[in-house]
């Protein structure tokens, strides 16, 4: 499996497993540990968690499953700022996001304790917070940075206006954006978001890389895309969910997707979609399908 290499000794698997459905399963450490293995026989080293998945419960799960030995074989992606009136939040009186010391802080002693480790390899802020003081979050992020508690930081659904404003008061490099970008979400590939992440060198993250399942059930649609989906399916040997995640790595900006399934026997096929082969034309034609149109 590939890796993309993020600076500060952190490198990420080039698929991410996400695991943000995980307390939708059985819990037990076992099963979670299966899952994990089922992701290492491939080289996918890389578990992408947040505070508030599973209802703030996922890192814990995590945390319980997760061994000294098997810890080092694996880097820790999680995200905080949304605070949304479940599990530890309950109180909290309306969703919203909170980017102030305090909460961050607070957040990442909270998950580095949930999931019994030192250190989280990646820290992203989940969303942009239009109530945001960008040097108190900077100067936080830059904190955590230095005092070994985060390797590195980055972002998640940011546009340029919002990266260029928290970067501008930090030392530390922002080094990754995880954005929705899927064939049942391409606006990313033409309105900005994925070209500027591409200019300040970071790295492209892709969360529903599968358009939340419809690319696969078919339920938004898409007749003519699967139907293209099945025919390089059958060349290449693999299922369509495969060719639409080898569409998204075939771009030239490295998109790293994070996976999300519950499914052990599909856990184990995620890599397929390294070993997929797909031309410049082979590209536009899926993007062709799934634009509705040809291309001016």
């Amino acid at each position: 499996m590939q890796r993309v290499d993020l600076g500060n000794d952190v490198s990420l698997s080039r698929i991410l497993y996400g695991m943000w459905r995980l307390t939708d399963d059985d819990t037990a450490p076992e099963h979670i540990r299966d899952k994990i293995e089922a992701c290492l026989d491939q080289g996918i080293t890389t578990m992408d968690q947040a505070d508030i998945y599973g209802g703030y419960m996922a890192e814990e799960a995590l945390g319980a499953a997760l061994t000294p030995e098997l810890r080092k074989r694996i880097e820790i992606v999680t995200k905080c700022d949304i605070v949304a009136p479940a599990g530890r939040h309950a109180k909290a009186r309306v969703k919203h996001y909170d980017t102030s010391r305090a909460h961050i802080e607070a957040s990442v002693e909270q998950s580095l304790k949930l999931m019994g480790i030192d250190e989280i390899d990646l820290l992203l802020i989940h969303r942009p917070d239009p109530f945001m003081d960008h040097h108190e979050t900077g100067a936080v992020l830059d904190e955590l940075v230095t005092s070994g508690k985060v390797r590195a930081v980055g972002v998640s659904n940011f546009r340029r206006h919002d990266w260029t404003l928290l970067q501008s008061a930090m030392k530390t490099k922002l080094v990754a954006n995880q954005i929705e970008m899927s064939l049942a979400e391409i606006a990313p590939f033409t309105n900005g978001d994925l070209a500027f992440i591409q200019e300040f060198g970071a790295a492209p993250m892709a969360w529903s890389p599968l358009g939340g399942g419809e690319l696969m059930t078919g339920k938004g649609g898409h007749t003519k895309l699967r139907t293209r989906l099945s025919e390089y399916s059958q060349r290449e040997g693999c299922d369509m969910a495969a060719v639409a995640v080898a569409w998204l790595m075939a771009h030239p900006a490295g998109i790293l997707p994070v996976m999300g399934t519950n499914n052990i026997k599909r856990i184990k096929t995620l890599a397929k979609a390294a070993d997929v082969s797909l031309s410049r034309e082979d590209w536009f034609d899926l993007y062709t399908c799934a634009l509705g149109r040809e291309v001016a």
